[in-house]
């Protein structure tokens, strides 16, 4: 990672207290549960990010994406004209994404647990960046072979409104706040729900910087 990436993950965390917040039948947020992990977390994060960086990827319909993706673990999510999928090379250096590090699987393996989701096992990690304006419209997790595992989402940096939805696209969604550490955990009947993220608002996060960093853990094969 260049010098001024790293630089975003310098400083002190931003503190909040732990609690539970249940969002669906099957489906909880999880405040500050991440913050104890994230001065391990971040060097591995730098890491993988050296070896697969983070770019902007086109959608079928040929628009590109305000978020920035990288991906770590034996699958990595793509796009391109052609369509969504996990891929086990990184489309850009045509190499192995990144091996999934140890303190990131443990984070997703716990949240897991905590939200009543035992022997989880993520095979694919999606590294999201956004920056003040960036976005992530409405959508489903849909590109994994079985929907028997829960979706695992760790917010870093900038605090973001996550929009948490019904199974139609038309239905209505809560806005949620989630805040540097917070994790997301849906699965089970709830597996299917559209999300997104509204966008960001202007900021510089202590620790981060001008971003925020989204950590999303699939059993994507």
């Amino acid at each position: 990672m260049s010098g001024s990436i790293a630089d975003l993950f310098s400083g002190d965390a931003l503190q909040q207290l732990t609690s539970n917040k249940q969002i669906g039948e099957q489906s909880y947020v999880l405040r500050g549960y991440a913050l104890p992990w994230v001065e391990r977390l971040l060097p591995e994060l730098r890491r993988v990010l050296a070896q697969s960086p983070f770019r902007k990827m086109v959608t079928p319909g040929g628009f590109t994406m305000s978020a920035a993706l990288s991906s770590c673990g034996q699958l990595g999510w793509s796009t391109d004209r052609t369509g969504y999928r996990y891929t086990p090379l990184d489309p850009d250096s045509q190499q192995p994404w990144p091996a999934l590090p140890d303190v990131l699987r443990q984070l997703a393996v716990t949240a897991a647990a905590e939200a009543g989701f035992g022997h989880f096992e993520p095979d694919a990690c999606l590294i999201n960046r956004y920056v003040p304006g960036a976005k992530m419209s409405l959508h489903q997790d849909k590109n994994e072979r079985s929907y028997a595992s829960p979706v695992v989402s760790v917010s870093l940096g900038l605090p973001a409104v996550f929009l948490f939805g019904g199974h139609q696209r038309n239905d209505n969604t809560q806005k949620i706040s989630l805040f540097h550490g917070d994790v997301v955990v849906w699965g089970g009947v709830d597996r299917l729900r559209f999300h997104g993220v509204l966008p960001i608002k202007e900021g510089v996060h202590p620790q981060m910087g001008a971003q925020r960093i989204n950590l999303t853990f699939r059993k994507a094969g």
